[in-house]
């Protein structure tokens, strides 16, 4: 195979299509399953500090990007999902944007591996890191929304073929597809309670790890966190003056 034939010659070629595809539900089948691996990863691996695990999932993250890159037939989580979706009529999306945004998986994947694979170093922002690729791992697993197919069409300025769930397609959008102001009213109130939520949970409750605590001091401005160490300090003298009188 020469060059220019691994640079355009990316997927398979399939009667009807005029380039070369990749099976999307094969695609978001693999995604699913590392999103759900890097999710346990982050709790078990790096919330109970078992640092073998957070280093074996980055090792072989970086190496299932790469074999895709390579060639999508050789990848280990995507020849996982095609066995799982063996039973489902294929859906075709074109392959040039879909190897386009693995690459940008597997250049994520570089620090994550330096930072917790060759060199364990974790603080809350390098989490992030791994937390961003899970979440568009998830993005294109639940929802067939490809980040990375995004980026291709901005930097070509073309439209890509066979795009995941026909977006590139749809012209109009159909009826059950729309929104009445009801429906919209409680879409933003769910969303809006889901930020609160989740900020109240980091923000008051009382962390059980250091992983914890990271999230905790994360969402807390400087005044907040300065306030919160100078009650605790309190409550320590307190708490040593009450055993003092024993």
């Amino acid at each position: 195979m020469d060059l220019k034939s691994f640079l355009w010659e990316y997927g398979e070629k399939v009667p009807g299509y005029d380039v070369r595809v990749i099976n999307e539900r094969e695609a978001r089948a693999a995604a699913g399953i590392l999103a759900m691996l890097g999710t346990i990863v982050i709790f078990v691996g790096i919330g109970f500090n078992h640092i073998i695990v957070a280093r074996v999932y980055l090792a072989f993250l970086w190496f299932d990007f790469l074999a895709r890159v390579i060639s999508p037939n050789y990848s280990p989580s995507l020849l996982l999902g095609k066995f799982l979706v063996s039973n489902q009529k294929p859906e075709y999306v074109g392959g040039l944007q879909k190897r386009f945004a693995w690459t940008i998986g597997w250049f994520i994947s570089f620090p994550m591996v330096y930072w917790f694979v060759l060199n364990w170093d974790i603080t809350f922002f390098k989490v992030l890191v791994c937390v961003l690729c899970i979440s568009l791992m998830f993005l294109e697993s639940a929802l067939s929304i490809c980040v990375g197919c995004i980026i291709y069409k901005a930097i070509t300025k073309e439209d890509p073929k066979y795009c995941p769930g026909g977006v590139c397609e749809i012209q109009q959008k159909e009826p059950i597809q729309m929104f009445n102001p009801l429906q919209k009213f409680i879409a933003m109130l769910t969303v809006l309670s889901l930020i609160t939520g989740v900020y109240l949970f980091l923000a008051k409750t009382e962390s059980k790890t250091f992983f914890g605590q990271f999230l905790h001091e994360a969402v807390l401005t400087k005044e907040q966190l300065r306030k919160e160490q100078e009650l605790e300090f309190e409550k320590q003298s307190q708490r040593e003056f009450e055993n003092d009188d024993f």
